[in-house]
């Protein structure tokens, strides 16, 4: 009998294509959506990887309330959380961004194990799992936790620190059959589905816009979206994976490498990107960069060992994912 599969967020980047991966892998995969207005688009967008043949269907339910969650859930095999809230400069009150990311995991885990669903695949961040300070040296697992009560800490990484913990408090407490993984994945790229949601990808397509100038001195830990959906469904389906931290991260490549892979490889296309470093001192005198100014100069890096080791991951290089991303942007129209 066919599994049935619910993707929280399908409108989202990640949620779209872990749809993909799982109609891919012959699975009846439900999704949440706000409304009805966005079923047929993320129909489309799904449908340009591959066929749905009817086996996509949708339910609304959202992070903040706990109407439709009970119907989100009823008779699915396992969960894939994805869908949260993103943080950034202009978030309105940093409290209501940690209590729907917080809340909304919560609402998804209680029915879930209410409904004996066999596992929830809970979508954290690489952040959740950082020293307080990206500047310091070595490399980190999943063994470490971000101090949450960390005052220098971003909104957004606070919200999916207590999130995560407020995850596995719930199942600390919970005596059932359904088990918990978590992905922390890093900084996510790759080829878009639509431009409803970019998300991370914004960052390249402001580069091809030449909306960025320069480029500050940040590292980001690169992995593809399409290898974050397979990590997904592996957490999904690997008996090893269960109750257990897996980290996404991927090769770690300087902002400014990423913009000369641009320049080189797409031509024309990529004339409009700047490879100008810009001085921390101007980046952290600027106030809409004020999140991204601790990260500058980062030196810390995050091991992914146990997810290769576990679940057999392999992830494809970073300048593949930065240059399909830009590629695919420039192909819908975004740029």
């Amino acid at each position: 009998m066919t599994e049935t599969v619910l993707v929280t967020g399908g409108t989202g980047y990640v949620g779209g294509w872990c749809v993909v991966e799982l109609l891919r892998g012959g699975y009846q995969v439900r999704t949440t959506v706000r409304d009805h207005s966005k079923e047929q688009a993320v129909l489309d967008a799904v449908a340009t990887q591959v066929d749905v043949d009817g086996r996509l269907e949708f339910v609304i339910a959202d992070l903040t309330a706990d109407a439709g969650w009970d119907a989100a859930v009823k008779d699915v095999d396992h969960v894939l959380h994805v869908a949260s809230p993103m943080g950034g400069t202009d978030a309105v009150d940093p409290e209501a961004l940690i209590a729907t990311a917080r809340d909304g995991a919560l609402r998804v885990l209680r029915a879930a194990t209410a409904a004996g669903v066999r596992r929830v695949v809970l979508t954290s961040a690489a952040n959740t799992a950082s020293p307080s300070s990206y500047a310091e040296e070595g490399v980190t697992d999943e063994t470490l936790w971000t101090d949450p009560d960390d005052p220098t800490l971003i909104p957004y990484r606070r919200s999916k620190t207590l999130a995560e913990l407020a995850a596995w408090d719930h199942m600390a407490s919970y005596d059932g059959p359904t088990e918990l993984t978590t992905i922390l994945p890093g900084a996510v790229f790759g080829p878009i589905l639509a431009t409803g949601t970019l998300g991370s990808v914004g960052i390249v397509q402001r580069m091809l816009t030449g909306a960025m100038s320069g480029v500050p001195r940040i590292g980001l830990e690169i992995v593809d979206v399409r290898d974050l959906a397979d990590i997904h469904v592996r957490a999904m389906t690997s008996p090893k994976a269960a109750g257990e931290r897996f980290l996404a991260t991927g090769e770690f490549t300087w902002m400014r490498d990423m913009a000369h892979a641009l320049k080189e490889d797409l031509g024309e296309d990529g004339r409009q990107v700047s490879t100008e470093q810009i001085p921390d001192d101007v980046v952290r005198g600027i106030p809409a960069m004020s999140e991204i100014a601790p990260a500058l100069g980062r030196r810390n890096r995050h091991s992914t060992a146990k997810a290769e080791a576990l679940l057999g991951r392999r992830p494809r290089p970073a300048r593949e994912s930065v240059v399909d991303c830009a590629r695919s942007l420039i192909a819908h129209g975004a740029v």
